[in-house]
């Protein structure tokens, strides 16, 4: 494996040296700091995108290009290079006048599972005055594979799985076959036929454009059910609303075709709140016709 680079200052610094000509000593301030900008993140792995970039930041700018060299350190990775990952170089330079430069990574779609926590570890290699104390020089990159969204992969059959239901099923049944379409006229929108309860749909929003953020909306206000039918009483206009918590983030996971919706529920009596029932966790995992048929003759 390709080791550390020595950046060209030093190279140049060290000739001098050797030759006894002038030298020219590059002094760093107390407060000029070089290091990633993050010690540990997520970085997302595309089928279409070549590279990501792994940032790193200085304190100060400089007049003159400041080049470094980036090692992988081996011990403690489950992460293979060139096998899930490779660095696009082995060296990052910060231009004259700038705070920032990007190690460019290419992660190999193809060799990633959906379900892999891969990771590896990289270091700067540069003058130890420029390492900032309790921060220091080394960051862990974790490669999560990231599959293009498609919105049909949530429409069909799920099985649905409330907490709500757990809590206030008349039956004691905590799962649920529901059925999912595209909305007709909004992207990223899917309609939930008879979500929590028979004759009551709900909408969700799928946010498709920011990979690291694959978080999963509903509307304010939606109708997931009458209040008599969970509570045997209305304490409001006997109507239960639904929406996302804003407690808990809501996520879907396009390469599994399953997501995770916190969603709080809560009376009002028409327009005037009355309660909330509380905040609520729910799995939604598509299924194949053949199984929602086999689901369907054993009574879910």
């Amino acid at each position: 494996m390709k080791k550390t680079v020595i950046y060209i200052t030093m190279l140049f610094a060290a000739v001098s040296a050797l030759t006894g000509c002038h030298e020219r000593y590059v002094t760093y301030s107390d407060k000029e700091y070089v290091m990633f900008a993050d010690t540990l993140a997520t970085y997302p792995v595309q089928k279409d995108v070549e590279w990501f970039s792994i940032p790193v930041v200085s304190t100060v700018a400089r007049d003159y290009d400041r080049t470094f060299g980036v090692e992988i350190i081996d011990k403690g990775n489950n992460a293979i290079e060139n096998v899930h990952y490779r660095l696009e170089s082995n060296t990052v330079t910060i231009k004259a006048g700038e705070l920032r430069a990007d190690v460019k990574v290419h992660g190999y779609y193809d060799n990633i599972e959906a379900t892999d926590s891969l990771g590896f570890e990289l270091s700067l290699v540069m003058d130890s005055r420029l390492e900032m104390p309790l921060y220091g020089k080394n960051t862990k990159a974790v490669l999560m594979k990231s599959c293009p969204f498609d919105i049909n992969n949530f429409t069909g059959y799920c099985v649905l799985t409330s907490m709500f239901l757990y809590n206030y099923s008349p039956t004691g049944a905590y799962q649920k076959l529901v059925y999912t379409e595209k909305h007709p006229t909004q992207d990223n929108m899917i309609i939930c036929r008879n979500w929590l309860n028979d004759g009551y749909d709900v909408t969700m929003t799928f946010n498709a454009s920011d990979p690291m953020l694959p978080l999963v909306t509903m509307d304010r206000d939606q109708v997931a059910s009458d209040e008599g039918s969970f509570f045997g009483t209305a304490h409001g206009d006997n109507r239960i609303l639904v929406t996302n918590s804003s407690y808990y983030d809501s996520v879907f996971y396009p390469c599994g075709n399953y997501l995770y919706i916190w969603t709080e529920m809560y009376v009002e009596n028409f327009g005037e709140p009355v309660g909330t029932v509380g905040h609520f966790y729910n799995i939604m995992e598509w299924i194949s016709d053949e199984e929602a048929e086999r689901l369907k003759r054993e009574g879910m």
